[in-house]
């Protein structure tokens, strides 16, 4: 099994800036890949960007380009997502996802972590 614990939501103002953490745990090597997804009220769930745990190959959400970074540290088994630049319909719970080399076998998910861009 995999743990993913996030950490860094919060409330910021339009422009303003977060950095998210997510420390997985666990079963490390069953991990291909590592993310965060987000979930607006009403809205279904969608990825915001990913990073893949060898070559760090990352992949971003074209509402989210230029203005979040991804990046990893695997001697601390953690992933982090920088966010400038951010908007109101950033505001969301984001999810720290975990994504096995077994195609087969489901994702790994964290709690989750409020983001509110707020005036």
């Amino acid at each position: 099994q995999v743990q993913l614990v996030e950490s860094g939501g919060g409330l910021v103002q339009p422009g303003g800036s977060l950095r998210l953490s997510c420390a997985a745990s666990g079963s490390i090597f069953r991990i291909n890949a590592m993310g965060w997804y987000r979930q607006a009220p009403g809205k279904q769930r969608e990825r915001v960007a990913s990073i893949t745990r060898r070559s760090g190959d990352t992949n971003y959400a074209d509402s989210v380009k230029g203005r979040f970074t991804i990046s990893r540290d695997n001697a601390k088994n953690t992933v982090y997502l920088q966010m400038n630049s951010l908007k109101p319909e950033d505001t969301a719970v984001y999810y720290c996802n975990a994504k096995p080399i077994a195609t087969w076998a489901d994702d790994y998910w964290g709690q989750g972590t409020q983001v509110t861009v707020s005036s």
